[in-house]
């Protein structure tokens, strides 16, 4: 059986694992933590006053209890100017229930920063605890290279859930080099720009669901190095859309699934971007894909322009599966739903769309376009060989089967970049007709 087939069918058969590789999560609950010690910032000098910096409190709350234990936000507003780095800890858990907001004029790096942890999880007992980055205050004056908000970095048996991020100055999540993760029930909320990436992800063994991303760059993006990932439950609500890339050199990502991904008026529903490069991207599944009035929709691009052209023939692509899309895109004669551009030195090969059928919502036509791309689906051609100049072709007639559902929560207008984003409540779902994964805190 080809490995595309029994990759589905081992989705369909388990569900919960998807293409991971073993057990994702922190070794121990965060209630055996809690009762092992509990250190409350309260008691390290913090104050729920909005202005007194959190930073050295949580600091030391951390160092108490980096051994084994809870470190307690509680419910409240806390103010933050020094960046906290979380180094080493085994065995603890960070609660956050207040919110927590980023002070003005502050700079760049990660505000909250766990590195080389063991057996850790970041949440909110409620579903209300949040950090707010105050990302426009830079924005407003051009400034895009501030604080991350959340950094996670060669850590392993992880989860961060339950938590609400506003408004970066530069990313919202990023989890860099990490193993047996999990990331879940989250809401991030951040401005209308380049440059305010939702969730980043690279690592082995790591499962990202039910998260909802506003901005305008990465929904939620694997990078390079990565292997078995499972992203689902993903609501791209105004949003860059997901994506794998940008991909450079020795680009080495395989085994990763995304399903379940709706998005709604974003840049993109799926893209893979690279320009030149080197390395592999292998045994991918994108399936069951919503989407409504983004600029593109199933977009492979290795000539993507954003991005400096980097050495090499390009990043080879190859046991890539697309299934079940549907809905509805901006413009499909601007923008087609199917676009496939392989670097011409490295022609894609089994490449194979499958029950995609969307359709414009401006005018009554639509393209498809594919370059030195082989496998099966609208444009691509069969078997392997060498590279072809883009072929495109021209639908006039809507597809059937096209239609799909809506979101009660999709934003009607994006929020700028001049004046402060509202902290949201957590949506019910992040997937229409689909329950999240785990019940959510508070509820």
């Amino acid at each position: 059986m080809h490995f595309s087939s029994l990759l589905l069918a081992a989705i369909s058969v388990l569900p919960v694992f998807g293409q991971l590789s073993g057990k994702v999560g922190p070794l121990t609950t965060h209630a055996a933590k809690s009762a092992k010690k509990t250190c409350n910032v309260l008691s390290y000098g913090a104050k729920a006053d909005k202005s007194t910096d959190l930073g050295p409190a949580l600091l030391s709350a951390f160092t108490a209890c980096k051994s084994g234990g809870t470190v307690v936000v509680p419910a409240g507003d806390f103010a933050i100017k020094t960046w906290v780095t979380f180094e080493g800890g085994k065995a603890w858990a960070l609660q956050l229930d207040g919110t927590i907001y980023r002070t003005t004029g502050t700079g760049g790096g990660n505000m909250l920063f766990v590195r080389n942890a063991n057996d850790f999880e970041m949440f909110s007992s409620t579903g209300k605890g949040a950090i707010q980055g105050n990302g426009y205050d830079d924005h407003k004056s051009g400034k895009r290279d501030g604080a991350r908000l959340l950094r996670v970095e060669q850590t392993t048996n992880f989860s961060v859930h339950d938590i609400i991020l506003v408004d970066a100055p530069m990313f919202h999540v990023v989890i860099s080099t990490s193993t047996n993760g999990e990331v879940y029930n989250m809401a991030i909320r951040g401005g209308d720009e380049g440059g305010l990436d939702g969730i980043d992800v690279w690592g082995t063994n790591i499962w990202v669901h039910d998260v909802m991303v506003t901005n305008k760059d990465e929904c939620v993006t694997v990078k390079s190095p990565s292997k078995n990932i499972l992203v689902e439950n993903i609501y791209c609500n105004s949003s860059g859309g997901c994506a794998i890339g940008s991909l450079g050199a020795d680009t080495a990502i395989s085994s990763v699934v995304y399903k379940n991904i709706y998005t709604w008026k974003s840049n993109q529903m799926m893209m893979i971007k690279s320009n030149g490069g080197s390395g592999y991207v292998e045994d991918v599944v994108f399936e069951n894909f919503i989407g409504h009035g983004n600029a593109y929709s199933l977009d492979v691009d290795q000539y993507w322009s954003s991005m400096t052209a980097v050495a090499g023939n390009g990043v080879q692509l190859s046991n890539i599966t697309f299934n079940n899309w549907k809905g509805t895109l901006a413009n499909g004669a601007q923008r087609g739903p199917v676009k496939v551009a392989c670097a011409d030195k490295a022609p894609c090969t089994d490449i194979t769309i499958t029950d995609l059928a969307m359709w414009t919502e401006t005018g009554s036509k639509q393209t498809y376009s594919c370059r030195s791309g082989y496998g099966s689906g609208f444009c691509l051609k069969k078997g392997t060989g060498a590279s072809y100049v883009a072929v495109t072709s021209t639908q006039t007639a809507a597809p059937t089967g096209y239609s799909a559902v809506s979101m009660k929560d999709d934003l009607k207008t994006a929020f700028g970049t001049a004046s402060s984003i509202p902290i949201p409540t957590m949506p019910a779902s992040f997937y229409p007709n689909t329950p999240p994964v785990s019940k959510l805190a508070g509820q």
